[in-house]
């Protein structure tokens, strides 16, 4: 027990070197590695009393996943206890890597084009979540996936979506449409007035930049349902003169 005690004081450095995570990656591979194990290489050094890798563990398990903390808004990651800014950076960055990495592929493949192809999508998105996350899914002219974001999460209500960060992100994947969806871990799939307002809001936003809001999904484990289908988006065009 002293002698765990004492490794543990002094990191990372005073393992044997085949245990260190590094020196592991160079001589077996990236794939010999936890999930932990490769972001205590990002963080470098651990916390008093608490090695990279121990903080590694730590954050897979309050994200849940890599997938997780891929799609993780930049202000989840403010105050924990062992991340300055200079550690938030190069995890974001390698992070984002991975995402851009991964996106031809979706580009190839995806094609959203009924909301039926949406609701699944989201559905597989969002399915599991505790908390209410609200995504923006951006398309081209052919209904091809350019990229998909993690915009809030909280509640609309509490945690409202910034309507300017949606549009920057469109202009930058040079979409030509959106489709924004959100969860009710709750089971109820009706909308609130708040998700009413933010989709007008939303709409009037986009009508500037020629981006064309196609639905606003709210997905439940079971069920959905459709701005688009239901007519309110028809509704909400009008009202904002579209």
């Amino acid at each position: 027990m002293a002698t765990q005690t004492k490794a543990q004081s002094k990191g990372i450095v005073s393992w044997p070197e085949d245990e260190r995570p590094r020196e592991r990656l160079l001589s077996r591979g990236p794939h010999a590695l936890t999930d932990a194990e490769l972001i205590a290489i990002l963080l470098r050094v651990g916390v008093q009393g608490k090695s990279a890798v121990e903080l590694g563990h730590d954050l897979v398990k309050r994200f849940g996943s890599l997938q997780a903390m891929m799609g993780a808004p930049l202000h989840a990651w403010h105050g924990i206890k062992g991340l300055g800014k200079a550690k938030v950076a190069q995890l974001q960055a390698a992070l984002e890597l991975g995402r851009r990495a991964a996106l031809p592929n979706v580009r190839e493949k995806r094609v959203i084009k009924s909301t039926a192809q949406a609701a699944e999508y989201f559905m597989n998105e969002l399915c599991g979540v505790a908390e209410e996350h609200f995504r923006v899914a951006y398309l081209n002219r052919q209904g091809r996936l350019l990229d998909d974001c993690l915009v809030a999460e909280g509640t609309v209500d509490n945690v409202r979506p910034q309507i300017r960060t949606i549009i920057a992100r469109a202009l930058q994947t040079n979409a030509s449409a959106l489709i924004a969806a959100h969860n009710h871990p709750s089971g109820a799939a009706e909308p609130s007035e708040s998700d009413r307002l933010l989709t007008r809001d939303l709409i009037a936003a986009c009508q500037p930049t020629g981006i064309k809001v196609l639905d606003h999904l709210i997905v439940t484990e079971h069920k959905h349902f459709s701005f688009a289908d239901s007519g309110l988006l028809d509704e909400l065009n009008l009202e904002v003169g579209g």
